[in-house]
Formats: C-alpha cells, structure tokens, sequence
C-alpha cells in the first residue's frame, strides 16, 4: 500500500516541479539550452574541446534534479549494486533492475543523454545475447543507449548492438565486472605493455562502432594518449583531466556515504544533512511537536 499523500500519477509534475526551483540557473551543456543531448552533441563537443558531464542516477527524484542542474549525460550503471540494493560487487545485479532503474531515470530526463548498462551476465555469451539485451534495454526504459564492458573481447557484441541501430559506450580500464580476474579496484595500463593493450582495446572499440568509452582508473598519461588519437570522445573516472569529459557515481559525488573513492570529490554533504534531517523529524514525533496544526485537516 502506498503511504497517504503519495500520488504515482503526479511523477511527471513532481519532476517538473524540480526544475522550475533549479533549472533556470543551469549551464547550457554540450547541446545548448534546453535541447535534448543527442549522439552528435557528444562528437561535437570532443571536436570543439567542449568538456562532457555525466553522472549516474538510479532514480526518477535524482535523475530530474540532475536534469535540471545541466548535465550532459546520466548513466544507470550496474553500481546501483554497490550503491543502492546492498551487493558488496556490481556482480549480481540483474537485467530486470537495469531496465527497472533505466525505465525512471528516463521517465524523469528531458535533457540528459540516458545511457543504461548491461550488467554482468547479460552479454558475454556473444553478439546474440548482447543485442537481445540491448533490445530489451531499449524497448522498456526510454534510454538513449547502452553500455559495456570490455575492448577486444567485446568488440563483435558491440558491433551486433551498433548494427541494429543502437548507440553503444564502451567501459575500458578498471572494469567491476571483471574485479575477480583484475584482483579487484586496481589501476590499470600502468607499464608500457599494458598502456598498449589499453591502446588496442581502445581501438578495437571504436572500430566496433562504439559511440564513446569510459575509462576507469587509468594513469593520466595513458588516457590522454588513447584521448588523443580517438575520434570518439573518452569520458574518465580516475583517469586525470586531459580526457573528453568525466564520470563521477552520484553518491560518491554528493557525500552520501562515510568513504568515497581517491578520485570522487565530494562536491557536498548530503549524507550528513539527511542523517540530521531524518533525526530531527524523529525527535519532534517523539515529543509531539510533528504534526502541527499546519500539518493537519479539520473535519
């Protein structure tokens, strides 16, 4: 049952409610104004040197305020296992909560690039599985695209994907997926080998029809060479600032938990102000003082 005074139907003025408060003020972004951010702002931006903003969102409420605040593109990544359903790894984290997650966050977005992972388990058996994925990611959420992991070894799944039509950003670096194999959140491409391997993978991605790639936890060097003598842009997280445009995971971002990665800022506190917020509503129940007259109906 639904607590009194929820309303489902009232999502959409809800949301647009958020955006009159904080969208006035908001930076025009990769595609100026109020337009949608399509794959073209994306290319445009790395020819014009124009730095491209993401940040994951799981939910309507936080994917509208994100919206509203101007940023380019918002990514439902498979962290939402980490972030909001409890796994200790992105690792079991289900097609049904992607397309759960991605089907909000979409609903809520007017302006945002959506791009929505395919979690682990959901493309590795080859190009027949990835694109069946896709499908269902695209039919059922609204998105705008999908991602994944991988370089070489996923490039004839991200083919498949891109062939049917669907926009693909790859993930190359600290890949979560893979963490038992990598030996968990390590940097990599360190050493000239393993910066060529990168390189390759890079490549490999881009030839597949890839869209864009995220590099994760790859030393500065690296990601500007790879940067550099890609056509399509490099979004970075953990991998310096001579990139096309940087990632952050919201939470990591906002300060909503205790720790936060080496390469998060935190840009606020939000976990303190909720913690204090949801104790003082505690303490005036407790004593009376919630509800108020205000609060309340005569007959």
């Amino acid at each position: 049952m639904e607590p009194a005074g929820h309303n489902p139907s009232a999502t959409t003025a809800d949301n647009s409610a958020v955006r009159s408060v904080t969208g006035d003020d908001a930076p025009a972004g990769i595609a100026g104004g109020a337009r949608r951010v399509r794959v073209h702002h994306l290319q445009r931006a790395k020819e014009r040197g124009e730095r491209i903003t993401m940040l994951t969102a799981y939910d309507a409420t936080t994917a509208a305020i994100l919206d509203a605040a101007g940023v380019d593109t918002l990514l439902v990544g498979d962290s939402i296992g980490n972030t909001m359903l409890g796994h200790a790894t992105t690792l079991p984290v289900t097609l049904d909560d992607m397309v759960r997650a991605g089907r909000a966050v979409a609903a809520a977005t007017r302006h945002a690039w959506v791009v929505v992972d395919l979690p682990f388990g959901s493309y590795e058996a080859g190009p027949e599985q990835a694109l069946a994925s896709a499908v269902r990611v695209m039919k059922e959420t609204g998105a705008s695209a999908v991602k994944l992991e991988g370089g070489r070894r996923s490039a004839a799944q991200i083919r498949a994907i891109t062939d049917a039509g669907i926009p693909v950003v790859g993930h190359l670096g600290y890949t979560p997926q893979s963490e038992n194999v990598l030996g968990g959140p390590r940097v990599q491409g360190r050493g000239d080998d393993s910066a060529e391997e990168l390189s390759q993978d890079a490549l490999a991605v881009q030839e597949a029809g890839a869209v864009a790639v995220v590099l994760e936890m790859v030393p500065r060097e690296v990601a500007a060479r790879i940067t550099e003598f890609l056509v399509i842009p490099t979004i970075g997280i953990g991998a310096g600032p001579e990139v096309d445009g940087q990632v952050l995971v919201w939470t990591d971002m906002a300060g909503m938990t205790d720790w936060s990665p080496r390469f998060a800022r935190r840009y606020a506190e939000l976990g303190r102000a909720l913690q204090q917020a949801a104790a003082d509503f505690a303490a005036e129940v407790r004593d009376g003082a919630f509800p108020a007259d205000e609060h309340t109906f005569d007959q």
